[in-house]
């Protein structure tokens, strides 16, 4: 007699839980046909970072090595150098610059630390989201792949208005 209400307490629960599969069926799909269809991200999303110029070119980053004193992943390395030249010719801002800044993808958690501790507002997180490479080595991004005036964006994003609502697990369709 067991045996027979084990099977009709089973059958219930398989019942139950086909249910709520099924009723997801006859909802709206939120797939993206990416990269044929532009993938949407929210404004505040934290891609590939850039490295800023001011408005005639330098180099806003002053190799304050704060960004990479503030990253809880150790991915930035920078040195730091001298540019004696006049302020015309000059490759930055100021008389210090950094001469080499990598960040290491492989080993970066994209907190925004480093963004936040930037004095200068040299850094920032872009919308890039396309890093997969096929080899590590390739992940350690250097000053040039950084530079915003160099780096290529993906053409397949679009950024949210802030008044728009963007896929979210909690919206409801």
């Amino acid at each position: 007699m067991s045996i027979i209400s084990d099977v009709i307490e089973n059958t219930k629960a398989i019942i139950k839980g086909m249910s709520v599969t099924l009723s997801y069926i006859p909802k709206e799909k939120w797939t993206v046909q990416y990269p044929e269809e532009p993938v949407t991200v929210q404004p505040r999303y934290r891609g590939q970072h850039l490295l800023h110029v001011d408005e005639l070119g330098r180099e806003k980053c002053v190799a304050c090595f704060l960004c990479a004193a503030a990253c809880p992943s150790d991915c930035i390395y920078i040195i730091a150098a001298d540019d004696p030249r006049p302020p015309a010719e000059r490759t930055g801002v100021d008389e210090r610059f950094a001469e080499v800044y990598n960040i290491d993808y492989g080993r970066c958690i994209f907190c925004g630390y480093c963004v936040e501790a930037c004095p200068k507002d040299a850094i920032t997180h872009g919308y890039n989201f396309e890093l997969s490479v096929y080899n590590r080595a390739d992940l350690l991004k250097t000053k040039d792949d950084l530079l915003i005036t160099k780096q290529k964006q993906s053409p397949n994003y679009r950024v949210a208005f802030a008044d728009e609502d963007v896929d979210s697990e909690y919206k409801e369709v």
